[in-house]
């Protein structure tokens, strides 16, 4: 008889285990599909979640949960503040998460990326201890506290957020990301526009082109146009339209206080990249002036003034920006005399 009464409590501890794993993964299925149908009613595939649907999916849900989340904090009356490129940042964090899904097949289970807004959200905002923005923090299925156990994007991440972003997620998730899809910067409408366009103004580019009236005969186009492919090149204006970069930072601790150079790898601000190619087309320019003009100078005393003014002038550039290079790197050029001259 106290055999059959232990199978009966096994039977039964065994039952209600069973079904309330059973309940666990039903409501956790429950979850996911949720998550899932806000997910598909996006247009980008970001999640606007706000106080009540913290609760819902994280803090009321407990540990491991079968999803991970990644919250972007935003705040709409601070989008016309310049410094912040909060507009920007949104509109990069929403192509990484159409990319991601793309890559997915909108099957993944795993990662949601998800939106807080402040004036809807403000006591999460709290639980999370947000008290800067931009930010994007990663809630894991472990995390209990928001405050401790989340892992915030470092800030300098948000200077290129869509790369950051990948590197970012997959450290942290395990997960691939894949290619960022990113638009097409002319629409198909805009093309045919543009192609129709040409063919209509073909005939009458072509009638100019033979006469030799075009501003492409003229040689000082040509000039002008190689000064600024020169400085185009060596200021990293290329670099800085690709990865969207600001001209110049706030300064966090004092908001009147302005940015210009970053110290750090990997980091060049607008201005700081101009500033760097306008020194390089100095010496660019000199030494034009040296073999292209002093070298048809009759006169030897104003040669020699040219000569040491443009060495003078050219040694102070490259000195400037190696300077620069020294103080962002912390790695110093030294330079060294011949050893016969010892």
């Amino acid at each position: 008889m106290a055999i059959s009464y232990i199978h009966l409590f096994i039977l039964s501890f065994v039952s209600i285990s069973r079904f309330l794993e059973i309940s666990k993964a039903g409501a956790e299925s429950e979850l996911v599909a949720d998550l899932l149908t806000l997910q598909s009613q996006s247009e980008s595939g970001v999640i606007h979640l706000d106080d009540r649907t913290v609760s819902k999916f994280i803090t009321s849900t407990k540990t491991p949960r079968p999803y991970s989340l990644l919250i972007f904090f935003d705040a709409i009356p601070l989008h016309d503040k310049s410094d912040l490129r909060l507009p920007v940042l949104v509109h990069d964090f929403a192509l990484a998460a159409s990319s991601f899904i793309a890559n997915h097949n909108s099957s993944n289970t795993k990662l949601f990326f998800c939106d807080l807004e402040f004036r809807e959200s403000q006591s999460s905002f709290k639980l999370f201890d947000v008290n800067a923005l931009p930010n994007i923090y990663l809630v894991g299925p472990d995390a209990e506290s928001l405050k401790d156990d989340t892992e915030q994007m470092e800030q300098s991440g948000f200077t290129r957020l869509t790369e950051s972003l990948v590197e970012f997620i997959e450290s942290r998730t395990q997960l691939t990301v894949g290619p960022i899809h990113h638009p097409p910067i002319i629409s198909k409408k805009q093309m045919v526009l543009i192609i129709g366009f040409l063919l209509i103004w073909s005939p009458f580019a072509a009638r100019k082109i033979v006469a030799g009236e075009t501003m492409f005969h003229n040689p000082r186009i040509w000039l002008s146009g190689a000064i600024f492919v020169y400085f185009f090149s060596v200021s990293g204006a290329m670099h800085i339209i690709i990865r969207k970069m600001p001209m110049f930072l706030m300064d966090r601790e004092d908001p009147n206080k302005l940015i210009f150079f970053y110290r750090g790898t990997g980091i060049q601000l607008g201005l700081e990249g101009f500033m760097v190619g306008f020194l390089y087309t100095i010496v660019g320019l000199l030494l034009a002036v040296v073999t292209h003009v002093l070298v048809y100078v009759k006169d030897l005393k104003t040669k020699r003034i040219g000569m040491l003014f443009s060495i003078f002038v050219s040694f102070w550039a490259v000195k400037q920006v190696i300077f620069l290079d020294n103080w962002k790197t912390g790695y110093a050029i030294h330079g060294f005399w011949p050893s016969r001259w010892n």
